[in-house]
């Protein structure tokens, strides 16, 4: 896939732009002015079909209250789910919300209650955690390697689990799941009358060689599906999602909550411009950045395992985000903090330590940015481990 027609490798200035992952770095990390591959969003700017219709719609002048039931933006996101997943939606089941996590607490608080068990693959998103545990609800982990799901059953089965929240493509490993596996998670959430919230926010940034599958092709009892495009269009400060609710009293209570208690029937206008200029005209952007952000997973794997050859790093298979086992060469007793400190006091970057995400010895590295960047993220990496490690800093890369 070319990527000639956009131009990726030159930086755009974010500082000064109240961004989270550049401005805000701080809140995160006691060092100011780091390199930051945190939060994720990518550094480049919006397709230019999504600049040119947002400029349109500003030029308008008029910003009223606005009905997202229109048929320009439930026909986009119809023909999207057509033409890039083969799969046909219902546009009489979408429901809208201002973001993915949103929905997903609105969706938390009709079908469980305080207590309740929420059922989750480990690692597990941050955001998750957060919502789950934030509503007083009990997190409960299975681990993403689960053969033959004993393990997921087993906590469908206990008879307080009431919700599995699937992250699909998974964050933060990129694992596509597959067409044996979503079908068997459905039936054994059916079997034990377990709801599915499944968040497919980063479905379009699959890579080429795996298939989403969308989870209204497996949804069987209270189901969502929950998604924006505002991830892989990097628009999120746009912000507004939408999603599908398969059972009509479901959907008929969640907009009833949406537009009554949380005060929420009218949506961000521009959000909707974008959205529908994404799904009609960006395609060939989505995919051009997406084989720009793989050249990147591919740069990252091959300066790792130049480095260490023991990790065998391969890209994931979907999104920007490299999740890195460095347990193999790390070693026992290295942990998440000597390996940040030496990071951010000595190598200038910002990584996601994987204890964010429940797994010490891993690191996410955010590179939805220009190659240069990538590179010097996954340099600074390598040294801080060789340091850590007291290993020589000699390596074929600068």
């Amino acid at each position: 896939m070319t990527t000639a027609a956009y131009d990726f490798d030159t930086p755009v200035d974010r500082y000064g732009t109240w961004c989270v992952q550049w401005d805000g770095i701080a809140d995160r990390f006691p060092v100011p002015d780091l390199l930051p591959f945190t939060i994720s969003d990518m550094d480049f700017a919006c397709a230019p079909e999504v600049l040119d219709a947002l400029q349109r719609r500003v030029a308008h002048g008029v910003f009223g209250y606005t009905d997202w039931r229109n048929d320009d933006f439930r026909g986009a996101i119809r023909d999207w789910f057509k033409q890039r997943y083969d799969t046909e939606v219902d546009p009489d089941s979408l429901v809208y919300a201002p973001s993915v996590l949103s929905q997903v607490s609105q969706l938390l608080r009709m079908w469980s209650a305080p207590g309740d068990g929420i059922v989750v693959h480990t690692p597990t998103y941050d955001g998750f955690r957060k919502a789950v545990l934030g509503l007083g609800r009990e997190l409960r982990g299975v681990p993403l390697e689960d053969p033959g799901l004993a393990l997921l059953e087993a906590e469908l089965a206990r008879p307080d689990s009431r919700v599995l929240l699937l992250c699909s493509p998974h964050n933060p490993t990129g694992r596509v799941w597959t067409d044996a596996e979503l079908a068997a998670t459905a039936e054994l959430c059916e079997r034990h009358g377990v709801a599915v919230i499944s968040d497919e926010i980063h479905a379009d940034l699959t890579h080429d060689g795996y298939v989403h599958r969308p989870w209204t092709r497996y949804g069987r009892g209270r189901w969502a599906l929950v998604t924006s495009g505002t991830k892989a269009f990097n628009f999120p400060s746009l912000s507004g999602s939408y999603g599908f609710i398969g059972d009509p009293d479901e959907h008929a209570a969640f907009v009833a909550r949406m537009n009554t208690g949380e005060g929420l029937a009218s949506p961000a206008v521009l959000s909707l411009t974008a959205h529908i200029a994404a799904y009609r005209e960006g395609e060939a952007w989505l995919d051009a950045v997406r084989a720009y952000a793989y050249g990147n997973l591919r740069v990252v794997g091959e300066r790792l395992n130049a480095a260490f050859p023991e990790l065998g790093w391969v890209p994931p298979q979907a999104g920007y985000l490299a999740w890195i086992d460095l347990r193999p060469v790390l070693g026992e007793g290295v942990g998440d903090e000597a390996l940040q400190r030496e990071l951010v006091e000595r190598q200038g970057v910002a990584v996601m330590p994987g204890g964010t995400y429940g797994a010490p010895g891993f690191v996410r590295l955010n590179v939805g940015c220009p190659r240069a960047k990538a590179e010097a993220g996954v340099a600074a990496l390598v040294r801080g481990v060789r340091a850590v490690r007291g290993l020589p800093q000699s390596r074929p890369f600068p």
